[in-house]
């Protein structure tokens, strides 16, 4: 190695802490590999849930009267990268961002079906300048630090079911039942080539993990798709849905079909930029309404970042002795810019990916693996077809097994408490059960408090978990809140 080339190591090593982590270059660059190919599904899944949507005025997100996917996925992926990248060198942290599941929909279906688009991805750039203003005085971090240590460990346990669960749908492993809530693979069988990848890559994963072997997570996801790919090639399986999303092929590919077939490079479509408006929503819905869903907007946001960064925290090992993560403030400051950055592209709410726990999962602990995976979102800009090549039950192995290593941190909850041990059920049980990082949060949080008052212990609870107690049972009871108030 050249001395200049060992100085420019030495410099990344010194600015992003890789050594003072217990990490490599090496490694940070693999597991921002790993987070990449885990969470680039969201080039490929936005454009269909807010892409395909028509808004109050029955135009499509563009003004057009047909969909505009391509644009959509090229702001997705761009946003993708950018606030990766920004993540990565400023928080300085192995946390990657893209347009949030969940959020997206609401802005679809409970937003724009309201309003013109610009004016629904306007309420959007609203809800981050909001966050990111409770970032910047002090607000959001103080509720980070109020949160008990046993509930943290709680979060950190739900997401991983959470993801866990996350994985085994999306590859069609676990699906909706005719006679249950949820059934496995296809009418209680698992019926199917692709279900045969996803469960030879989780085993696959797992037994490289318990031989300890580096790259274990990437191994898995490269071999799996490979043989997703033969397979293909030889048994022409096809995907699961038709071009407008109704499934024809129960046994088929579950998102990507792993073939180059019928997929075009071309110029990436950048006409979504900027095409928000700031006011649009408050006059379309009246003032209240507007409060109401930007309130909405804002708790869902606020409570599923701060969920996921301390999960994802808890599972990197990068908490201090007092249970904190050194520079918050930062991490805090970018995702609330993500959902300006997001709203104002015309992707919906950027927000942490709890994805990136696959990234973590192979050993990245440091920003630079965020930067790897902002740079692939670039690549992805401009070469969309590869965002559609690796299928979800050949990446999704990573999230279940990555869920296993979470369930850890169970053994810091003293379930022998009760006034400990329903918040962190609760916690625990409803992310998973509701899909949704918020909802179990919000749970534990009143239940805590509820709890510790019960027992006598009201004067420990921190006036802030108090308060964002209040918060839950508004955020959750707004609905018949608007109906007694006649809200719109």
């Amino acid at each position: 190695m050249s001395t200049q080339t060992s100085t420019r190591a030495g410099s990344l090593d010194r600015f992003f802490g890789i050594t003072e982590r217990g990490s490599t270059v090496a490694r940070e660059l693999r597991g921002g590999l790993v987070t990449f190919v885990t969470m680039v599904y969201i080039v490929v899944l936005n454009p269909l849930i807010i892409g395909t949507v028509k808004d109050a005025h029955g135009k499509f997100l563009g003004g057009g009267q047909a969909p505009a996917l391509a644009a959509v996925a090229a702001a997705t992926a761009l946003v993708a990268c950018v606030l990766s990248i920004a993540m990565g060198v400023i928080g300085r942290y192995p946390f990657a961002l893209a347009t949030g599941l969940g959020l997206n929909a609401f802005v679809a279906f409970q937003v724009a079906t309201r309003m013109s688009w610009p004016a629904a991805m306007g309420m959007v750039v609203i809800e981050g300048l909001v966050i990111t203003v409770l970032v910047l005085t002090g607000f959001r971090v103080a509720v980070f630090r109020a949160i008990p240590a046993e509930l943290k460990s709680a979060i950190a346990v739900g997401i991983g079911l959470f993801i866990a669960l996350i994985g085994l749908v999306d590859a069609g492993f676990v699906r909706a039942g005719s006679g249950t809530v949820v059934d496995i693979g296809v009418r209680g069988h698992l019926n199917g080539w692709p279900t045969l990848v996803f469960v030879l890559g989780v085993l696959l994963i797992a037994v490289l993990m318990a031989r300890k072997v580096r790259g274990a997570i990437l191994i898995g996801i490269t071999v799996s798709t490979v043989l997703a790919v033969i397979i293909e090639a030889i048994g022409n399986i096809g995907p699961q849905t038709d071009a407008t999303g109704k499934v024809v092929n129960p046994e088929g590919w579950a998102l990507n079909k792993p073939s180059f077939s019928g997929k075009s490079f071309g110029a990436p479509d950048f006409t979504l930029l900027g095409n928000f408006s700031l006011g649009g929503g408050f006059s379309a819905v009246g003032i209240i309404s507007g409060i109401v869903i930007v309130f909405s907007l804002v708790l869902s946001d606020f409570f599923d970042v701060m969920g996921t960064t301390i999960g994802l925290a808890q599972e990197a090992d990068l908490l201090d002795e007092d249970g904190q993560l050194p520079g918050i403030q930062n991490v805090l400051l970018i995702d609330g810019l993500a959902a300006v950055a997001g709203g104002a592209a015309g992707a919906s709410s950027a927000t942490t990916y709890v994805e990136s726990a696959s990234g973590i999962g192979d050993g990245a602990r440091t920003g630079l693996a965020a930067v790897t995976t902002g740079v692939l979102f670039l690549v992805t800009v401009f070469l969309s077809p590869l965002a559609q090549f690796v299928p979800s039950e050949a990446a999704t192995p990573a999230l279940v097994v990555v869920g296993v290593l979470m369930m850890r941190q169970v053994r810091n909850i003293d379930f022998s408490t009760l006034e400990i041990a329903v918040p962190a059920f609760l916690t625990i049980t409803l992310m998973p059960f509701t899909y949704s990082i918020t909802n179990g949060v919000g749970a534990g949080f009143i239940s805590y408090v509820v709890l510790q008052a019960a027992v006598g212990k009201a004067r420990t609870v921190h006036p802030l978990m108090w308060a964002v107690a209040a918060f839950f049972a508004v955020y959750f009871a707004i609905q018949p809140l608007k109906t007694l108030f006649g809200i719109s």
